[in-house]
């Protein structure tokens, strides 16, 4: 209500005055209305969506392979044995320091403390047999002492002999006297065959 009496009595124009006026004075308040969206909703339809993506859409990353250095049980390493040589077989051994002597035939049964004696005694016995006086030096009236030197090789043979002494004849004889020994086993040291070198006086003298 207009709160005006007698409205009877007021004319249609008067009355729309009276409304127009009020409403200017009173506006209305338009309602505003908020649109919610559901979260993940999609924007609207005119609007492109991009497509959804994956692990594997993503760039290719570069795989490392990591290798264990154990060695497996089924591989079969190889080991080298590695010889190593205390002597050389050109090595020479003195007769006199030698730990095993070199055994002349006969002497294979004898104790070995004494193998050192057996040698030189059978070398004085080979010497007597084998020994022959030079007839030059006989008619020459030569005579002296020779010395020879060889060594028994690793092999047990007699090799590099060598004399000296105060005829040449003389020397040949002793020379073929000491190259008809017989081979002999090798002497050893630290249980390797060694050279061993062996020297010896002969004696020429006439009666």
């Amino acid at each position: 209500s207009l709160g005006m009496k007698g409205h009877d009595d007021l004319s249609t124009d008067t009355l729309t005055g009276l409304i127009a006026s009020w409403n200017e004075a009173h506006p209305q308040i338009e309602e505003e209305v908020v649109e919610m969206k559901p979260v993940g909703a999609s924007v609207e339809d005119d609007e492109p969506v991009a497509p959804a993506t994956s692990l594997e859409d993503e760039e290719e990353v570069e795989e490392t392979i990591i290798e264990s250095t154990e060695t497996d049980q089924d591989d079969i390493v190889e080991i080298e044995e590695i010889e190593v040589e205390e002597f050389d077989d050109d090595i020479d051994v003195p007769f006199a320091v030698i730990e095993d002597v070199p055994v002349y035939p006969g002497c294979e049964r004898v104790a070995k403390s004494k193998r050192r004696d057996c040698f030189q005694e059978r070398i004085n016995q080979h010497i007597k047999k084998n020994f022959r006086y030079p007839e030059i030096a006989q008619e020459m009236g030569i005579q002296g002492r020779v010395y020879v030197s060889f060594v028994i090789s690793t092999n047990g043979s007699i090799i590099n002999v060598r004399s000296r002494g105060p005829d040449k004849n003389l020397e040949a004889e002793a020379e073929r006297i000491i190259g008809k020994l017989p081979r002999m086993i090798p002497g050893k040291q630290r249980g390797r065959a060694v050279r061993v070198p062996f020297s010896i006086p002969i004696t020429f003298r006439l009666q």
